[in-house]
């Protein structure tokens, strides 16, 4: 054999290593990381091969699977009552991917956890059978508020304040799921992403805005666990005709300055004269105050398990004297959801403990085995019993006396603070029209909060009692009279 020859045999045979080589690589070492990538078409084509697993509400599911007849994909995601749960349940998309429950367990859902593997799918690298999730959410609750918010652009929730458990998350503009879950449903995805996403977006987690009044609750509690304010009957010394600190603005309440001239917290609460409660802040402090938000859960992203993204809001950056004071009354950079004031609310009817909302209670294996359960919340004592008890009583005497008369259910304990939230340069936007309260009776209890932004009424007819308080109402008549 010439030289040439041995040459260019050993540089085949070297070419051949190399191949052999990055063979071995790309299969042992990087052939997971390949399957896994998010842009491998297979593994979405493997999501939807099955059917997929269910959410729960009930004991029923709100999901389904159909067949497609497609080449590519088997099934695809089907929706039961979709735009009354899809705050809950999010969708399942093959063009566009999923949200909401569908996106956290996802895994589980379309059988790619590792937890429901048995041995024999280990072995034979075989999909799993899904597995389901259960939720919180109250049938009648849920439909009691998805109903009351037709007609009206706003969003609600409701809380089992000893439990925790969510019991009802809905939005008005709301939408089908259904539409979307197809491969190519571009066009209905275009129609729901018109108006900036209005119809897909979760205004009850994740739309943050400012709560008005309804956080005087969060200062009379700041000012109840400082010592500010030992008895909700004694005056408060505060003048009706209120300038903001640090500036020359006079501060109007709703009423006369008159009537909000030295008053009670109790009255001042059922009055919402906002000098009181800007006083208070003012008195306070910013540290204080934002200690006593934060311990409720502003400025923490809240797993529900659905992330609440971006978090509410009490401001942390250094405010001025002004500044301070109106976040008093729920103004200046003040954000809430109504996840966060049914919170607070939460919290006051629970004796001061407030017990981490969750909307899923386990989730199980195709057979039912539970993988995962959240039934055992963490629980944080947030202000002492006194406290809270303090405040239910203001409360209840704004559900009997003031604006939050319609809120009130025959036969149970109501308590409630309305709100109604500036919103705009120099005001320009519709008001906001919020409502939180708590009802009881017998062993059940509920905490609701519910915000309006927009509606049919006329502009100066705009205010929490009117049109937040019998939304919450029909909420609480539902559970409590279930």
């Amino acid at each position: 054999m010439n030289k040439t020859i041995r040459r260019a045999s050993v540089f085949c045979l070297l070419l051949v290593l190399a191949l052999l080589v990055r063979v071995t690589w790309v299969q042992a070492y990087q052939g997971q990381a390949l399957a896994d990538d998010k842009n491998n078409r297979r593994n979405l084509i493997g999501q939807y091969e099955n059917p997929l697993g269910n959410i729960i509400v009930g004991g029923e599911s709100i999901t389904g699977s159909v067949k497609t007849g497609g080449k590519d994909f088997g099934y695809k995601r089907t929706y039961t009552d979709g735009p009354l749960y899809a705050p809950v349940t999010g969708f399942s998309s093959q063009a566009f991917g999923t949200s909401m429950l569908e996106g956290v367990y996802k895994n589980i859902l379309n059988g790619s956890d590792n937890r429901l593997k048995t041995m024999m799918d280990t072995l034979t690298n075989k999909r799993a059978a899904p597995g389901n999730v259960l939720t919180t959410i109250d049938k009648g609750v849920q439909k009691a508020a998805y109903d009351a918010l037709q007609g009206k652009q706003g969003s609600a929730v409701a809380i089992d304040p000893a439990s925790g458990e969510i019991l009802a998350v809905v939005n008005n503009p709301s939408f089908d799921p259904g539409r979307i879950s197809g491969a190519n449903d571009t066009k209905a995805w275009a129609e729901l992403s018109a108006d900036n996403g209005k119809a897909m977006e979760n205004g009850a987690l994740r739309k943050p805005q400012a709560p008005g009044s309804t956080f005087k609750l969060v200062t009379l509690a700041a000012a109840i666990e400082n010592g500010l304010v030992t008895s909700i009957d004694q005056n408060t010394s505060v003048p009706g005709n209120y300038t903001i600190p640090g500036t020359t603005t006079k501060l109007k309440s709703e009423v006369p300055d008159e009537m909000c001239n030295n008053v009670s917290s109790r009255t001042a609460l059922r009055l919402s004269c906002n000098n009181v409660f800007a006083e208070f802040a003012h008195k306070l402090g910013q540290d204080r105050m934002l200690k006593m938000a934060e311990k409720l859960g502003f400025n923490a992203q809240i797993d529900t398990p659905v992330r609440t993204n971006p978090p509410s809001k009490y401001p942390s950056k250094k405010m001025s004297v002004d500044q301070v004071a109106q976040t008093g009354i729920g103004q200046f950079d003040v954000q809430a959801t109504p996840l966060q004031m049914a919170m607070v609310t939460a919290a006051i009817e629970n004796g001061g403990k407030l017990v981490g909302p969750h909307m899923v209670s386990e989730v199980t294996d195709a057979n039912g085995n539970v993988l995962e359960s959240l039934k055992d919340p963490k629980t944080d004592e947030v202000m002492s019993a006194k406290t809270a008890s303090m405040l239910q009583d203001a409360m209840r005497t704004v559900a009997t006396e003031g604006g939050g008369k319609p809120a009130q259910v025959a036969g149970a304990e109501v308590g409630g603070k309305t709100g109604t939230a500036q919103r705009g340069v120099n005001n320009s936007q519709s008001p906001l029209a919020w409502f939180t309260s708590y009802g009881k009776a017998g062993d059940r209890q509920i905490a609701v909060a519910v915000v309006i932004e927009n509606s049919d009424t006329d502009r100066s007819e705009i205010g929490g009692g009117r049109l937040a308080a019998p939304i919450a109402q029909k909420m609480m008549s539902a559970w409590l009279k279930k």
